[in-house]
């Protein structure tokens, strides 16, 4: 489904705050795979999702989403086969339509525009029953704008409207980093009844090591712009917080070894 070969990124090449975000990155996601991506800050983790979502144009290397080259396509071009929730509640919405408005947008993403009128009562019922499933009493405020909604009533709709017209690839940034615990505890909830639902093909971004493990068929630990682990979901079962945390632990102290090895070079031959 998703093929990323060699994706190399540099952000401000030359200057001194030079970063090489992604360092030949490739990875194979299988059609309804549920990837977790965790790392330190600084890893490439959302670099990877925007390279995939098509934010900015790679330095190097390929990606292909369903057999289709999008490589040097830009978001907007890409938009039909791919939905996105950010971290923040307040990026996936109107906040001046109504959530009836909102929601049949989202369902238009990725069909052809024709000037007839579609918002019938079917489809009114159809909102309001998905409405329901997200057990947040909206089902009958579909007239109400979804700016006077709490940021985890957003979010929960933003995630709807992401799915809602049946995306190839799904994409979640960090997307329950800035709710209350009850409203992110809400919201994965819905993200695994989504994604089984419709069987999604989908990656998400957390710092959450819990989620990583708790959610998808695969986690990927990425560090410095590079892939350092991918762990099925035989080894994720087997796992827990405080593992992930040593994988973390290990790789700072080899890098700290690293680094003193270097510093009594340094001393030795300079």
């Amino acid at each position: 489904m998703i093929d990323i070969t060699g994706l190399c990124k540099t952000f401000n090449t030359g200057t001194i705050n030079e970063t090489r975000a992604l360092q030949n990155v490739t990875l194979h996601v299988n059609r309804g795979d549920f990837v977790t991506i965790i790392g330190t800050n600084g890893s490439g983790k959302s670099t990877l999702l925007n390279a995939v979502a098509g934010s900015f144009l790679p330095d190097a290397g390929a990606i292909r989403i369903d057999g289709r080259e999008v490589t040097r396509l830009r978001d907007f071009q890409r938009a039909a086969d791919i939905a996105r929730v950010f971290q923040n509640p307040f990026s996936g919405t109107a906040p001046k339509m109504t959530i009836l408005e909102n929601l049949h947008m989202a369902w238009l993403r990725n069909k052809p525009c024709r000037p007839v009128q579609s918002l019938d009562a079917a489809r009114r019922d159809a909102y309001r029953s998905e409405l329901g499933r997200l057990e947040m009493q909206m089902e009958k405020r579909l007239d109400h704008l979804i700016g006077s909604l709490s940021g985890g009533q957003r979010q929960a709709i933003t995630l709807l409207m992401a799915v809602i017209a049946r995306p190839k690839v799904l994409l979640l940034d960090e997307h329950t980093a800035a709710l209350d615990p009850k409203s992110a505890a809400q919201v994965v909830k819905l993200t695994r009844h989504f994604i089984e639902r419709e069987q999604l093909t989908a990656i998400m971004v957390t710092h959450s090591m819990q989620q990583a493990l708790d959610l998808g068929n695969r986690t990927i630990m990425m560090h410095k712009g590079q892939i350092i682990d991918d762990i099925p979901l035989e080894e994720k079962r087997r796992l827990t917080v405080d593992d992930l945390l040593d994988k973390f632990a290990e790789l700072r102290k080899n890098e700290q070894l690293t680094e003193d090895v270097l510093m009594e070079l340094r001393r030795e031959y300079i």
